[in-house]
């Protein structure tokens, strides 16, 4: 059911001219694309930088309040611009997208570093971190929250660059449960009969 909805959503985007106008621009797809690259790129480095501390890897000297304070609004500007390019990239191809297993293992993982970026952004701004801000090594929930910010977001990365490749695409011939898992709503149809 659930495959089917997406599919009608994907296929409906799919209808508007400015969707195909999108995917099949000279320029216009490869500058969002590189876009969103680059603010990935932006995210990812100022994340690295605040995981890093909060591991008690690196940046040891300075208090992890200083590093998050300094390094939040140029890490945020490029989440948000990340998240629009990538919504375009989205809408540009939405069926390919919707039936890729790799868009949808990414988008699990996207929710799964947001839910995680929310509890260390809470454990990092409340009032107890002035316990163990200038620790060289933070308490142990903080760092596994690092530990799996950093493994998320690889997989994120790893599943995004994978989306490129056709392993499992729709048209190959694939058993049932590939064909359930990346949505491949009419080959489903056509195995059941």
């Amino acid at each position: 059911m659930l495959n089917e909805l997406l599919f009608r959503f994907a296929s409906w985007l799919d209808t508007f001219q400015s969707s195909t106008d999108l995917h099949e621009a000279l320029y216009m797809y490869s500058w969002v694309e590189s876009a969103h690259v680059l603010t990935l790129m932006l995210f990812l480095g100022m994340l690295l930088v605040i995981d890093l501390r909060l591991l008690g890897v690196a940046f040891k000297n300075i208090p992890a309040s200083k590093i998050v304070e300094r390094l939040d609004k140029p890490m945020m500007i490029g989440f948000i611009v990340m998240v629009i390019s990538g919504a375009l990239l989205f809408y540009a191809i939405p069926v390919r997208s919707t039936q890729s297993i790799w868009f949808r293992i990414k988008v699990v993982l996207l929710i799964a570093a947001g839910v995680n970026a929310f509890l260390i952004r809470k454990m990092t701004r409340s009032s107890a971190m002035k316990a163990w801000d200038n620790d060289p090594v933070p308490p142990k929930r903080i760092r596994v929250g690092a530990a799996l910010s950093l493994g998320l977001w690889t997989l994120v990365i790893g599943a995004g660059r994978s989306m490129a490749y056709d392993w499992w695409d729709c048209t190959k011939e694939l058993p049932y449960f590939m064909y359930w898992a990346a949505g491949c709503v009419n080959e489903m149809a056509a195995f059941e009969q």
